[in-house]
């Protein structure tokens, strides 16, 4: 199943695969696109930014543009993918826009479990995306993006419940964590310290930190860790050497992105490429 939407006027892009577009992610590379994974009666092995995940059957995944996708076991799946054009452009509500809990709103990958219920509503919006995607008329575009606000929305109330973020939380701490999530991801190359996204937010650095305490992660591990996924990805994916990652993550000096990453994988940059690249690969050949 291949079914594609597209509109010159704006470049927005949408569509819905099959799991035969799994077979450009057998070596690892980047999305490049807002990318959901529905995964049907069998579970799937991937890696995402060097971690291995096994994804149950009936499940939903959520991915970002940004993220590196390696499939080591395809299985039977939906995909549907989008670019900013397509959606992100829209005056969606915060929780549920491009910037919302599913993508830089989580600090986790998401991964949201359908019960029997569940499975049987996303087939019956499957099934009007389809119908929609084979109906072409003047306002197939605003449908298509209706349709996709209702999925994300639906995927977006199923992760919270998950999380157990009640109706309080989503207007003080869980709004705060999706602000704070997007600031580090549009900043964290060069800025490391606490204040400058606590004063983007109007908020003191204690008062941030007193805000994450319950999530056993303070700010500066959220941007700590942000900084060392990036040169992780840098490591796996590329043929830089520690000093060029080291540069493009803000660091004039290699040592002090060396001692920060040790601190977080008890390995230096070099230690790491040599132990984790083979075993990436390894799951590729067994």
């Amino acid at each position: 199943m291949q079914l594609h939407f597209k509109e010159f006027t704006t470049n927005a892009f949408f569509k819905i695969e099959s799991n035969r577009l799994l077979e450009q992610f057998i070596q690892p590379k980047q999305t490049e696109l807002y990318t959901f994974i529905w995964t049907k009666n069998q579970p799937i092995e991937v890696v995402i930014d060097s971690i291995p995940i096994s994804v149950k059957p009936n499940s939903i995944l959520a991915l970002t543009p940004i993220q590196y996708l390696q499939v080591i076991q395809p299985n039977d799946v939906v995909i549907y993918q989008f670019n900013r054009e397509f959606y992100c452009i829209k005056d969606h509500d915060h929780e549920v826009s491009c910037v919302g809990i599913l993508f830089f709103g989580n600090s986790n990958i998401p991964i949201i479990h359908l019960d029997d219920a569940e499975q049987r509503k996303f087939e019956l919006l499957h099934e009007v995306f389809i119908d929609e995607l084979n109906t072409k008329d003047n306002i197939q575009a605003e449908m298509l993006r209706m349709l996709m606000a209702r999925f994300i929305i639906k995927s977006t109330r199923l992760l919270k419940a998950k999380a157990g973020l009640n109706e309080t939380a989503k207007s003080s701490k869980v709004d705060l964590l999706r602000s704070f999530n997007f600031l580090v991801e549009q900043h964290f190359k060069t800025e490391h310290g606490v204040a400058f996204y606590a004063q983007q937010l109007f908020k003191s650095p204690k008062t941030l930190s007193n805000n994450f305490a319950k999530l056993n992660r303070s700010p500066l591990q959220i941007i700590h860790e942000r900084i060392i996924l990036e040169a992780k990805r840098l490591l796996i994916y590329t043929d830089k050497t520690a000093k060029e990652i080291a540069y493009e993550v803000g660091f004039e000096d290699a040592s002090h992105l060396s001692r920060l990453f040790k601190k977080y994988t008890s390995q230096s940059p070099s230690e790491f490429k040599k132990q984790l690249k083979p075993i990436v690969e390894e799951k590729l050949t067994s």
